[in-house]
């Protein structure tokens, strides 16, 4: 690893880079395995460490003291349409709403 990276030292153009754009000349050179390996591992190491505090964060925020005594599948569902706000936000509302109100007119009182 270390030799591949001085080799690669000069090698680089000599312009300032960014990771990413230097994980792309490693890939197109194709002669650093190790390297290109460490970028990868290096692109994807925030991710999982972000999505995952994100996921306790918003559970601590639904399990708090008023809502203690709802069942563990409902705070599930919570808090994966908390985790999800993103595609939850890209859903027609208004779509399902009215599906929801002719369902539930069908039904005899």
């Amino acid at each position: 690893m270390i030799s591949e990276l001085s080799v690669m030292q000069f090698t680089l153009p000599d312009r300032t880079m960014s990771a990413m754009e230097i994980f792309h000349f490693v890939r197109e050179a194709d002669c650093y395995p190790n390297t290109s390996i460490a970028y990868r591992i290096l692109f994807t190491m925030p991710v999982t460490v972000a999505s995952a505090e994100r996921s306790f964060s918003k559970l601590k925020l639904l399990k708090n003291y008023l809502r203690s005594v709802m069942s563990q599948e409902r705070l599930n569902d919570l808090a994966t349409l908390c985790i999800e706000k993103q595609l939850l936000d890209e859903i027609d509302i208004d779509s399902i709403i009215d599906d929801f109100a002719c369902r539930n007119a069908r039904r005899k009182f």
